[in-house]
């Protein structure tokens, strides 16, 4: 007798497909503010990775600052726009890496990236990483920002971690 998960496994278009779709459904619970629905598309110990320095957290904590905001029906929408995913090699087949390109209406184009691991509940984020997509042009002017920021922090002895 099949299990759940093989009978599904079996059903599906290809290993690139479940592990994106796992990506989706994580964005779109973040979008209708579904914090049960997001929090089980990662695995137990995974680690998010925001745009802010200070942002590197586990998934309790993620969790902790997340799901205040998801109990005011107050989510975040990122919208994918390209995505490029990797299954590892055929001898595996249990590990794939993506990178994202994504829509936001608050910050514009921003970048995700991140590791997925097949677990026995099937596909799940180990690492998720938002950063900001900063033109070659322009990142000059953004890190003498930032530096003038950490300056500005350290003199008056605000935590910069």
């Amino acid at each position: 007798m099949l299990t759940l998960f093989a009978a599904l496994s079996i059903l599906s278009a290809s290993p690139e497909t479940d592990a994106a779709s796992v990506v989706d459904r994580m964005h779109e619970a973040a979008s209708r503010a579904d914090g049960p629905e997001y929090f089980a598309q990662f695995t137990p110990d995974a680690r998010f990775v925001g745009t802010d320095a200070s942002e590197h957290w586990s998934l309790a904590a993620f969790r902790a600052y997340a799901e205040p905001y998801f109990a005011r029906g107050q989510g975040w929408t990122y919208t994918p726009r390209e995505r490029n995913l990797t299954v590892a090699p055929i001898d595996c087949q249990c590990i794939a890496w993506f990178d994202e390109t994504l829509d936001s209406a608050s910050y514009g184009q921003v970048r995700g990236s991140g590791v997925l691991r097949l677990t026995d509940e099937g596909w799940k984020i180990e690492q998720y990483v938002l950063s900001f997509a900063i033109p070659n042009d322009l990142a000059g002017a953004v890190a003498h920002t930032i530096k003038g920021y950490e300056a500005d922090r350290a003199m008056t002895g605000a935590a910069t971690e």
